[in-house]
């Protein structure tokens, strides 16, 4: 046991968050804490670290632990440049390594008679400081930065100058050097783009103490996790397993519980029913039997209902009417700002729907690009072609398209004035908004229920082309899942921005990834990305020049749109073909058993002339089998 959380409780003045939270962190352990927002799971980190104080219960830490703590929101104690901020994380090093220095510099002041002593002491120092990873710990610093998105050209930089989501990314690296016995983390990944996130996810597997994260990123969880803790009705039940194996465990639970508070209400319902019965017959006997019953239901100890969230958002989507085949082409696009080129020639087309994300580090111009499809922002060059009935829903991660100063009621009464005041009222309470709520202010909601406002914009636009930006951005897990169900019934077409990959893995049927200001396109899902570009990556390992392949971009720079196209109609192509080859191997070995079963009937077995026309044919068959054979090995290696 590395901590303990034992029957903590915690309040503020709306209400209990935490009642009566235990569970339990081993050494090793890779913990979530999940919960929709507002359950306390940030504050239930602050209580382990000792930052907000419990109002009951207590934190029990093993002997010798360390805590180490990062926040959603990084405070200004720390300052200087990137580089000196992480390294001094291992003040007890630089500390070792300046007293060798000192030491190694007396060296030669030193009497010849005490120079054995001197350096036996010299000698164990440098050990120590060897074992504890005095000869690595600069780069480690280096591949820590490096890792979480830093190049070393930032690494002079200095912290004041750095944004809100760096300085997190800065706090992230000093904490990960320090190696403390538990990691606490609160939303990590909140500021890294997919390399930076999957690399901590390999950090994380790979660390030898114990890990405490909150986060909202399901594929992230189910990789690095091994338990999780589910806050929910102001109480914590523990899971073992990651994101996935607790969704199954928890949606098992759940059936369980309600069928065990179904069965005891069935029965305490019947005994009352008896018991008034028994009441009726005015009997003394019977009075007895009644008063017997009644004991042994003061005796049931009594389930709750099983905390079943009824309040959740209702979203479905579905266009008004249906666009043409083409539904966008986007033809030699290029953008620039500031002298700063974000990329030049895009070409790409999207068809009636499909659901293509578009991928990409942070500032490689991903937003850029939907907001140019939309007009929000002028082109430099190339041009942008919607299809025949072709109507736009745009969903904004700032929502910027949010007046400030009005109300919900009033951002929805002037989005769509044909609506009367029950259908706008109706409309926000699918989405959470109920009573007098509906006149908060745009500028006064959090940035979950904005998200929530412009879901619902978006659902009554009756769009059939959605392009969202971060639609999941401050969404909590059921949210999530309810909008990918939403948009796994929609029937119009998608192209978005994201990072969440589990997201992207759950929605996505083709992926545009913007890098070195040029597209390369994946003819898949998620998974197809990740493997393909572990393909290419290792052919282009074996290469001198990364040449050109499915996905591949052409010497220019410029994603060959043509050549991509040809690659996937070829490969289709080759999997008709070894479908119809695949069929026919089929249908001759059924006709040469056939055969076989011919052979074995009077009629033929003395008749030569027929054995002869068999045997003949079987031959055929066999020949054309054989050739069937060679053709699937020939399609089987070209599609390999």
């Amino acid at each position: 046991m590395v901590v303990s959380i034992q029957n903590v409780s915690k309040s503020f003045s709306a209400g209990p968050v935490l009642k009566d939270i235990s569970f339990q962190v081993n050494e090793g352990d890779k913990l979530a804490i999940i919960g929709n927002n507002g359950t306390g799971k940030s504050t239930l980190l602050k209580i382990i670290v000792g930052e907000e104080h419990e109002d009951s219960g207590e934190i029990v830490l093993g002997k010798n632990v360390t805590l180490g703590y990062l926040a959603q929101y990084q405070s200004d104690n720390l300052s200087g440049k990137i580089y000196d901020i992480v390294l001094s994380a291992r003040e007890d090093l630089l500390a070792m390594e300046r007293n060798l220095r000192n030491m190694e510099m007396k060296m030669c002041d030193i009497d010849i008679n005490e120079m054995d002593h001197f350096m036996d002491i010299y000698h164990k120092k440098s050990k120590e400081f060897e074992d504890l990873g005095g000869l690595t710990f600069r780069s480690e610093v280096n591949g820590v930065l490096k890792g979480l998105g830093f190049s070393e050209e930032d690494f002079e930089k200095d912290l004041n100058t750095l944004s809100g989501g760096q300085k997190t990314r800065v706090a992230m690296g000093r904490l990960l050097i320090q190696k403390p016995s538990v990691l606490l983390l609160d939303e990590p990944i909140n500021h890294l783009d997919l390399n930076s996130i999957q690399w901590l996810e390999n950090y994380l597997a790979q660390y030898e103490g114990a890990v405490i994260i909150v986060a909202h990123d399901r594929y992230f969880l189910d990789r690095v996790v091994n338990r999780v803790v589910d806050l929910s009705q102001h109480k914590a039940v523990c899971y073992k397993g990651n994101y996935s194996d607790y969704a199954k465990q928890k949606e098992e639970r759940d059936k369980t519980l309600m069928h065990q508070y179904e069965k005891q209400e069935k029965f305490i319902e019947h005994q009352e029913a008896v018991i008034d019965k028994l009441k009726q017959f005015n009997r003394e006997k019977s009075i007895k039997r009644a008063e017997s019953r009644i004991k042994v239901l003061d005796k049931i100890e009594r389930m709750d209902a099983p905390a079943l969230d009824s309040r959740k958002m209702n979203l479905t989507l579905e266009p008004d009417i249906r666009s043409g085949n083409d539904v966008l082409q986007v033809s030699n696009i290029s953008k620039s700002f500031d002298d700063i080129t974000l990329f030049e020639n895009l070409n790409f087309e999207i068809h009636r729907g499909e659901r293509v994300a578009i991928l990409g580090d942070n500032g490689t111009g991903k937003t850029t690009i939907l907001k140019l499809i939309t007009g929000r922002k002028d082109k430099d060059a190339g041009m942008i072609t919607l299809g025949a009935n072709v109507t736009i829903g745009y969903y904004d991660q700032e929502q910027q398209e949010l007046d400030e100063n009005k109300t919900l009621f009033e951002e929805m009464q002037d989005a769509y004035p044909q609506l009367n005041d029950t259908r706008i009222r109706n409309v926000l309470a699918a989405f959470l908004f109920t009573g007098d709520e509906v006149f908060q202010p745009i500028k006064t909601l959090s940035g979950g229920e904005r998200g929530r406002v412009s879901l619902a914009k978006l659902m009554l636009s009756g769009a059939n082309l959605l392009i969202l930006d971060e639609p999941t951005n401050h969404l909590d897990m059921e949210s999530k899942e309810i909008l990918e169900q939403a948009l796994s019934g929609y029937t119009g077409t998608l192209l978005y921005v994201s990072h969440d990959r589990y997201f992207i893995q759950k929605t996505a049927t083709r992926i545009l990834e913007l890098s070195d200001h040029c597209l390369t396109e994946y003819q898949g899902d998620y998974e197809y990305y990740l493997k393909r570009k572990e393909e290419l990556k290792e052919k282009s390992s074996l290469t001198d020049s990364g040449a050109a392949n499915e996905e591949q971009l052409s010497d220019n720079g410029k994603t060959d749109w043509a050549v991509q196209k040809e690659e996937a109609r070829r490969i289709q192509k080759l999997e008709r073909e070894k479908d119809a080859i695949e069929k026919e191997i089929a249908d001759l070995e059924n006709e040469i058993a056939e055969i076989d079963v011919e052979y074995s009937k009077d009629e033929v077995a003395h008749n030569s002339s027929k054995l002869n026309e068999l045997t003949a044919k079987q031959n055929e068959l066999k020949d054309r089998l054989e050739q069937c054979y060679e053709k699937w090995e020939d399609l089987e290696m070209a599609l390999s």
